[in-house]
């Protein structure tokens, strides 16, 4: 992918370099303490008020690095990324008369804290629509290669980061928040389809930006496309689950199988049409 020398954006933040952040509101050590204050007050409320505060500046003392000229450069990549998708969906936005906002993205190792929960590098890249925050964890990718088998490359990287943006446009929309609420009133079954065509549509929505993108900056190289569709297929519920427990369970798929992925990604990208994404009209 070509993308050395564009825009880059000023909503990254790298945590790479950073360790021994603790500080896990509710859980632990801390947790304790505010269950103590809360259940007792008074007195004793203030006696361990210098406690808690104590606790809450050790948990939060971190350990800096340098990032090494890799992860440097990484950085630069993902940021390009990021601009690229503000500057591709504030025009999308703009021609369906839409107010677009920005989203943030967090680049961390490890462990993370979010308004939608702790997370770790397991989780793979997601966004939270509680902070309106895109976090991601470079080494996913490298498990995607080696783990699930996708043929790896920084278009995939660039694929994986417009389906999370795709998310928040959704959460921008509406389209996130009326899901949940359909979802409250359906079985476990009926939820889980609501759940795949809320990520088939991400993947619809990475399919347009990268239609845009390329008219707009001419970024694709041989093998690009093949390597969006082979992270997407790697992704996909069936092969997840072949591959991690032996069978397939439809009736459990929340993401879509490999074939439904890499097709929605494919219709976003050939149509350039953001009204041929209605993936809730067209999967059973």
């Amino acid at each position: 992918m070509k993308w050395i020398g564009r825009r880059q954006s000023d909503n990254m933040e790298d945590r790479r370099g950073l360790s021994g952040g603790k500080a896990v509101i509710g859980g632990g050590i801390i947790g304790v303490i505010i269950l103590l204050v809360k259940l007792f007050g008074g007195e004793n409320a203030q006696q361990l008020t210098p406690i808690l505060d104590q606790f809450n500046q050790q948990s939060t003392q971190t350990e800096s690095r340098a990032l090494t000229p890799e992860e440097a450069k990484e950085g630069e990549f993902v940021k390009t990324l990021l601009a690229d998708n503000e500057d591709i969906w504030t025009k999308i936005f703009e021609e369906n008369n839409l107010t677009f906002e920005a989203p943030k993205l967090v680049l961390f190792s490890g462990q993370v804290q979010t308004a939608c929960g702790g997370a770790s590098s397991a989780s793979g890249p997601f966004y939270c629509p509680g902070d309106r925050v895109i976090y991601m964890d470079m080494t996913f990718f490298e498990e995607l290669r080696t783990r699930f088998g996708a043929e790896g490359g920084d278009f995939a990287v660039a694929y994986v980061l417009a389906h999370e943006y795709g998310h928040h446009i959704q959460t921008l929309l509406g389209t996130s928040a009326k899901v949940r609420e359909l979802q409250e009133n359906r079985s476990e079954t009926e939820g889980n389809k609501l759940s795949v065509a809320l990520e088939l549509q991400a993947d619809f929505y990475a399919g347009l930006w990268t239609h845009y993108n390329e008219k707009q900056n001419a970024m694709l190289e041989p093998g690009d496309i093949e390597e969006a569709l082979s992270a997407a297929n790697a992704v996909g519920d069936d092969a997840i689950q072949k591959k991690m427990q032996g069978q397939v369970v439809p009736d459990s798929f929340t993401h879509g199988t490999s074939e439904q992925r890499m097709y929605w990604f494919n219709r976003g990208f050939k149509t350039g049409d953001f009204k041929k994404g209605d993936t809730f009209a067209e999967v059973e």
